[in-house]
């Protein structure tokens, strides 16, 4: 599992210049827009959201002394709730509405690595779409099913030194899941896609765990966060798909 983990991580290696050797800058245009569109509209809604779970909080402390201490408390709290849960939605929509767009990029790097003309399976723009949501939707009710828990469990003082890591791997997993997915639903079918992630699980979270750290990065990171993080999955993918229909 640690293996697979830094292997994904190293799928990293070389994406920059893979990316400008096979002209794939100019697919990247539409998904960099929803990805700057969604962030901009979750980190306004945590803007606007923060002093609502702050209040909503505060009706759990009746009494007067140490409102105000409780009331920062409370701000605390749901900055943390909305950034983890914005974190979540963030990844889910701008990975199925940029399915259409990303299936193309990894369509072509298939194509150059594995000296094939035409790795494409017969899907539509709609049914890639189709298929992008059905997977985030299926993964978001997954990672919330996980992560809610995670999260309430790591304002206990102590306990949250074990939950941090863990929600962050969790919410790691599954972004790597969705780049995997890419690839994926040109070989595999639905159900198909799902054993095969869960056997490559150490592979999706090394992926999903730099997917993450870029998403700390202001702008940039927004921007560059899908380019890289589909190549570096698409490149793994593959080796992983042949390896396994050569045995």
């Amino acid at each position: 599992m640690i293996k697979n983990i830094f292997r994904g991580i190293k799928a990293y290696s070389g994406t920059f210049k893979l990316i400008s050797k096979l002209g794939l800058w100019k697919y990247f245009g539409i998904p960099i827009l929803i990805s700057l569109v969604t962030a901009s509209l979750i980190g306004f809604a945590a803007w606007g959201w923060k002093d609502n779970i702050a209040n909503l909080i505060d009706k759990i402390w009746v009494w007067e002394w140490g409102s105000e201490t409780f009331h920062v408390i409370g701000e605390v709290i749901g900055v943390a709730v909305i950034v983890v849960i914005g974190f979540i939605l963030y990844k889910h929509i701008v990975m199925a509405l940029s399915a259409p767009f990303m299936s193309p990029v990894s369509e072509k790097i298939e194509a150059h690595l594995m000296g094939v003309d035409h790795p494409h399976r017969n899907t539509t723009f709609s049914a890639q779409l189709w298929r992008g949501i059905r997977i985030n939707v299926r993964n978001l009710l997954m990672e919330l099913f996980f992560s809610i828990p995670i999260l309430l469990l790591s304002f206990i003082p102590v306990i949250n030194l074990i939950t941090s890591p863990l929600l962050f791997l969790v919410q790691s997993y599954y972004a790597g899941f969705g780049n995997m997915d890419y690839t994926l639903e040109r070989h595999y079918g639905y159900s198909e896609s799902l054993r095969f992630v869960r056997k490559h699980s150490g592979i999706a979270t090394g992926n999903g765990i730099i997917f993450m750290l870029m998403l700390f990065i202001p702008v940039l990171g927004i921007i560059l966060v899908l380019p890289l993080s589909v190549t570096a999955a698409t490149t793994e993918t593959l080796k992983l798909i042949h390896s396994e229909k050569n045995s």
